[in-house]
C-alpha cells in the first residue's frame, strides 16, 4: 500500500508541474520568442528564400508559420553591409520561384545584373511567399522592416486581390492577431470576423494545443543537416504539366459568376495601400507580374485558368487610378514575357522567362534617368 502511495504522490506531483509548465506557457505564450531562436547562420548556412514545402522528406523543407521562425532562417538576418542597398521582393510562389532552383529565382537573376543604386550594390532578397493574397504580403512586409529594407519591390496579380482571399492562407490564420496593429480600420470593419474564426482557445494556447507549431520548428530546424549537404529546398517534378491553354466559354472569376462591373472596393487595395504606408519614407515599388496570355480556344474569353478578360481588365484600370490617385510608382508589366516561358500556371514563370523578368525590371526601374 505504501508503495502505491508513493506512486501516486509522484503522479499527483508530475500532473501539478505539468499543469504549472501549460499554466507558464499560455500566459508567456512564448511561441514567438521561440521561433527567434535559429540554427540558421550558426550551424548551418542561411535559407535564399522562406521556408514552405509540400514535400518535406524530400525537399527538406516545411510550411511552418510562425513569422519570426521563417524569418530566423532567411539570409535577410545577415548583417547588412555598409555599401549595400538592400531590396526585398515582397509576392506570391512566382517571386518565391516555384519549380526554379535558388540561383534561378527572380531575386538570384536579379543579384546576377551587378545592379548599383546611388553608387551601391544592390543585393536583392527573396521574401516571396506561396498564396495569393496581400494580407499574407502584408505580414511578411512588415517583418521584413526589421531588416533594414532601402526598397520593396512589391509583385501582385488580381488573384490576390478579391477580400474573401485575404485569410485563405494558413500564414494569415495563424498570424491574424498581428493585423490589429497593421490595419487598424480596416481590419476591423473588412475582416471583424476574424477573432471569431482565427483566436485561439485556452486550450489552443497550451503546450499540448501547440504540439504541432512546436513540433513544425523542432523540423525546421532538424531539415538545416539535408539543406546545408545539398542546397535543394524544393521538389521539382521530372515531367511538369503544362499550364492550360484551351478553355470553356467561361465568364466566372472569384465569387462573381458573370461579368460585373468592379470597383475599389471590390478589390483589397486598402491592405496594399496599408502596406505602403507601413514602409514610412521607404520607397516601394509595385510591379503587375507578368501573366500567361493564352492564344488558345476561347481567349477571346479569357486570358488564361485564372483570369476572364473583363475581370482583368478593369483591374489593370482601377490599379492604375489608385497609383495615380495616391501616388505609388506601379509598374504594369502583365504581357512582357513570352507565353511560351510560363511553366504549370498563369504566373510561374521558367527560369529562361525569369530572366527576361529581371532584365525588364532592370531596364525599367534601374535605369531610369540613367
Amino acid at each position: 500500500m505504501a508503495q502505491w502511495r508513493s506512486i501516486l504522490r509522484v503522479i499527483i506531483k508530475a500532473l501539478v508541474l505539468f499543469a504549472l509548465c501549460n499554466g507558464i506557457f499560455v500566459m508567456m505564450y512564448p511561441a514567438e520568442w521561440i521561433g527567434n531562436f535559429s540554427l540558421y547562420g550558426m550551424l548551418y548556412p542561411y535559407r535564399l528564400r522562406l521556408p514552405y514545402g509540400e514535400n518535406p522528406a524530400q525537399s527538406y523543407n516545411i510550411s511552418a508559420t510562425n513569422l519570426p521562425a521563417l524569418f530566423a532562417s532567411h539570409e535577410i538576418r545577415r548583417k547588412k553591409s555598409d555599401n549595400e542597398f538592400r531590396v526585398v521582393l515582397i509576392g506570391d510562389s512566382n517571386t518565391w520561384g516555384w519549380l526554379l532552383d535558388n540561383d534561378e529565382t527572380l531575386s538570384a537573376q536579379l543579384n546576377t545584373l551587378d545592379i548599383l543604386v546611388d553608387s551601391q550594390d544592390a543585393e536583392f532578397y527573396n521574401l516571396g511567399y506561396p498564396i495569393m493574397s496581400l494580407t499574407k504580403d502584408l505580414l511578411i512586409l512588415d517583418g521584413a522592416m526589421h531588416y533594414q529594407p532601402d526598397m520593396i519591390i512589391w509583385l501582385v496579380s488580381l488573384a490576390s486581390f478579391p477580400p474573401e482571399q485575404q485569410f485563405e492562407p494558413p500564414l494569415v490564420q495563424d498570424n491574424w492577431h498581428r493585423l490589429y496593429d497593421l490595419n487598424d480600420v480596416i481590419f476591423l470593419e473588412r475582416y471583424a470576423d476574424a477573432e471569431e474564426r482565427f483566436a485561439s482557445t485556452l486550450w489552443e494556447r497550451t503546450i499540448i494545443g501547440q504540439r504541432r507549431s512546436l513540433a513544425d520548428l523542432l523540423r525546421l530546424q532538424s531539415y538545416g543537416v539535408a539543406w546545408t549537404a545539398t542546397s535543394i529546398d524544393q521538389t521539382i517534378p521530372e515531367i511538369i504539366q503544362p499550364r492550360q491553354s484551351d478553355f470553356d466559354n467561361d465568364l466566372s472569376w472569384a465569387n462573381y459568376s458573370e461579368p460585373v462591373t468592379l470597383s475599389t472596393d471590390d478589390l483589397a487595395f486598402d491592405v496594399l495601400a496599408r502596406g505602403i504606408e507601413r514602409t514610412d519614407d521607404i520607397p516601394v515599388i509595385i510591379i503587375n507580374e507578368p501573366m500567361f496570355i493564352s492564344d488558345g480556344q476561347n481567349s477571346d474569353v479569357r486570358y488564361n485558368s485564372f483570369y476572364p478578360r473583363w475581370a482583368y481588365d478593369q483591374y489593370r484600370t482601377l490599379l492604375s487610378q489608385v497609383a495615380e490617385d495616391n501616388g505609388w510608382q506601379v509598374y504594369d508589366l502583365w504581357d512582357t514575357i513570352d507565353p511560351n516561358e510560363f511553366t504549370d500556371s498563369p504566373v510561374h514563370l521558367s527560369a529562361n522567362g525569369t530572366h527576361d523578368f529581371a532584365q525588364i525590371i532592370q531596364d525599367e526601374i534601374f535605369d531610369i534617368g540613367e
